[in-house]
């Protein structure tokens, strides 16, 4: 059997499948149901599936009709670390049997901002369209008026949600916080190429960053391993529109000779030279 030669639906309730023998250990029809809607007939045709797939994997205990993972297991998806643990702070994986419910072992960051869905799609439906949005939009620095915005992104910097726009009033391409939206409705007419995301230069541009241990730190391999490190640095491609959100967000020390002092800064952009002028580092920590 070929995982490849299943249809779209199908390879979901295999990965659901692989998913909850890795992380939770075990699996019964009724999470099969209880998660797909589907019948029983097909959960037994799934798991039977499965069982071809990665014969292995699992085994039937009678008594309680459910499957458990063996100590062959080996998985047959990739599960994105990230991705499982909003799963499972979200009650995926935990107790399917009875439902979705927020877990009482995998705990998420408190989020205090929450963007509203109706305003993410109408910004959606805009981005693939190629249309522009009108709305009222309240700045920290300008505070309320009306704009015309052509969205071409959004993007999480890591506290909150931005669209990426060209925005009609200063003709020029900013970042709009999705909070700060109000009274967003589509406009019919067509767009000219300039306003279009292929001539947004500082969100095209990738820049190459070098991330060390902040000289500061006694226990360096401690960061190293928090980040994953090789030979004591992390390197990364950014967009040159959020290159600042990412310095400040990891307290990153951008001065050039990682001046900074407290314990908060972990890490040093190290190839600061090659990084000058950037115009979305201004809110970096020490960027001059």
């Amino acid at each position: 059997m070929n995982l490849e030669k299943l249809n779209y639906a199908q390879r979901e309730r295999i990965a659901f499948i692989d998913f909850c023998l890795q992380f939770v250990g075990q699996i019964a029809r009724a999470d099969l149901i209880n998660h797909f809607k589907t019948g029983l007939a097909s959960c037994s045709r799934d798991l039977t599936l499965y069982k071809e797939l990665a014969p292995n994997n699992l085994e039937l205990k009678h008594e309680d009709k459910q499957y458990y993972r063996t100590k062959e297991f080996r998985p047959v998806f990739t599960h994105n670390p990230e991705a499982v643990l909003t799963s499972l702070c979200r009650g995926f994986g935990d107790g399917l049997s009875n439902g979705l419910q927020p877990s009482n072992h995998c705990f998420d960051a408190t989020r205090l901002i929450h963007p509203d869905s109706e305003v993410i799609a109408t910004l959606m439906r805009a981005i693939n369209n190629k249309k522009a949005v009108r709305c009222d939009y309240v700045s920290l620095s300008s505070g309320e008026s009306s704009r015309e915005i052509v969205p071409h992104s959004i993007a999480n910097n890591g506290q909150r949600w931005h669209v990426r726009a060209f925005d009609c009033k200063t003709n020029e391409f900013r970042d709009f916080v999705c909070t700060r939206l109000q009274n967003v409705s589509e406009i019919v007419q067509a767009v000219s190429d300039n306003q279009l995301a292929a001539n947004d230069m500082s969100w095209n541009n990738i820049l190459n960053v070098e991330l060390s241990v902040h000289p500061s730190i006694k226990h360096k391999k401690a960061i190293e391993l928090d980040y994953n490190m090789l030979e004591g640095v992390l390197r990364l491609e950014v967009r040159e529109a959020l290159l600042g959100y990412l310095m400040r967000q990891w307290n990153v020390d951008c001065t050039k000779n990682a001046s900074l002092v407290g314990d908060e800064y972990h890490l040093w952009l190290s190839n600061i030279n090659e990084l000058e002028n950037v115009a979305s580092m201004t809110i970096s920590p020490g960027y001059k």
